[in-house]
């Protein structure tokens, strides 16, 4: 199979999102910073530019965070060889495990959150190069965690409340708000 790459702004100025032409994961891996590449060979190797500040993987993308000093214009061809020859290579993404399912855990109310944010704001989110996860729901308030290009974007904080916020308010009258954790 001839591996195709090529790339999408995210609305995270110093996210790139690199697709590629084959399922590079069931799932999500963040790899935020240097150490916490250790056990990805293909995220280490990223991280090897020195103007790579972090590596996010989801179902057929690497969204990469750039330095405040790199300009895409300089990196994104360098940057769309090396995931090219990464996946042709089958560089590992993670140590092999068992495929994970999603396993929704909590309250009935919790459940039907934790499905509606798999099922409806996953797929959007993962379109921007991001992804979300639930943590949790306390007094109305629902807490997730935004990763990959969604982590520090201008404009998570709009999707949030625009539009996180108002469909499970449609769904779920219980949810009174939307907040997220800092990473």
């Amino acid at each position: 199979m001839t591996i195709n790459v090529y790339t999408e702004q995210t609305p995270n100025p110093a996210t790139m999102k690199f697709m590629v032409n084959k399922l590079l994961i069931n799932g999500s891996e963040d790899f935020a910073t240097r150490e916490s590449a250790e056990h990805s060979q293909f995220a280490k190797e990223l991280f090897k530019f020195n103007f790579v500040n972090g590596v996010f993987f989801a179902s057929n993308f690497v969204t990469i965070t750039k330095t405040e000093d790199a300009d895409w214009q300089d990196i994104e061809a360098l940057l769309k060889d090396f995931v090219k020859g990464a996946v042709e290579s089958e560089y590992k993404i993670k140590e092999e495990t068992q495929a994970e399912a999603p396993a929704f855990e909590g309250s009935d109310l919790e459940i039907k959150i934790q499905q509606i944010l798999h099922d409806y704001v996953r797929p959007a989110v993962e379109q921007d190069g991001g992804a979300i996860s639930y943590k949790s729901f306390d007094e109305g308030v629902v807490t997730v965690e935004l990763r990959g290009s969604c982590s520090g974007c201008p404009s998570s904080t709009i999707t949030l409340k625009s539009g996180i916020q108002n469909l499970l308010q449609r769904m779920v009258p219980e949810v009174k708000e939307v907040v997220s954790e800092a990473l």
